[in-house]
């Protein structure tokens, strides 16, 4: 299997005399690899804090104050994800695993989430995301659908319930852009009850 492509990110800024410029270019500084997948991996490229955001001289690295899924409240992420070759049963762990997964990337009260029989990473966010394949194939999972994704294809992902399955025998790589977003109260309490229902059946 062939190594994935080291990613590299260039982020521009300006200098005293408003001449715009490199201020890095190189690997992203955070990559976690969630601990019971191996080959999973999130690489962490920017983030926003809000909206809109005040362009200045200096700014910190935003990925050193936040690397969870989500992103921040009025903000926007983006990463890039490696997702390993999961086998057409999907990922061979339990569900103590599933909960480090998501306990690694900020997902942890996803934990309850799963649906009997479907992936075990099974997540939400309260966020619109727009996801694209780069490399390889993936299946998107809902509630019911199965939609198969290949390089170019692109998900407008808005809150709903969703895993990715990697039935393939080569790694997927997806860009991922998340925008936050509020959950509309009738909505909300449409996934409460349909939260408790799965609960309730298992």
């Amino acid at each position: 299997m062939m190594a994935a492509k080291e990613i590299r990110r260039v982020v521009t800024g300006h200098d005293r005399s408003g001449k715009a410029v490199v201020l890095s270019d190189g690997a992203p500084p955070h990559v976690t690899r969630p601990p019971g997948q191996p080959g999973l991996a999130f690489h962490e490229l920017w983030n926003t804090a809000q909206t809109p955001v005040t362009l200045g001289f200096d700014e910190p690295e935003p990925t050193d104050r936040h690397r969870d899924t989500a992103p921040p409240r009025g903000g926007t992420v983006i990463r890039i994800v490696d997702i390993p070759p999961e086998g057409p049963d999907g990922p061979g762990f339990d569900k103590a695993q599933a909960e480090e997964i998501f306990g690694a990337v900020g997902l942890a009260e996803n934990a309850e989430h799963t649906i009997p029989g479907r992936h075990p990473l099974m997540h939400r966010t309260e966020s619109v995301d727009y996801g694209i394949v780069l490399e390889g194939e993936i299946v998107l999972l809902l509630d019911e659908a199965e939609v198969p994704l290949g390089p170019g294809d692109v998900v407008v992902q808005r809150g709903t319930i969703h895993a990715w399955a990697n039935r393939s025998d080569a790694p997927c790589r997806i860009a991922f852009v998340l925008t936050d977003a509020r959950f509309d109260p009738d909505l909300a309490q449409a996934q409460a009850a349909h939260d408790a229902a799965l609960k309730a059946g298992r």
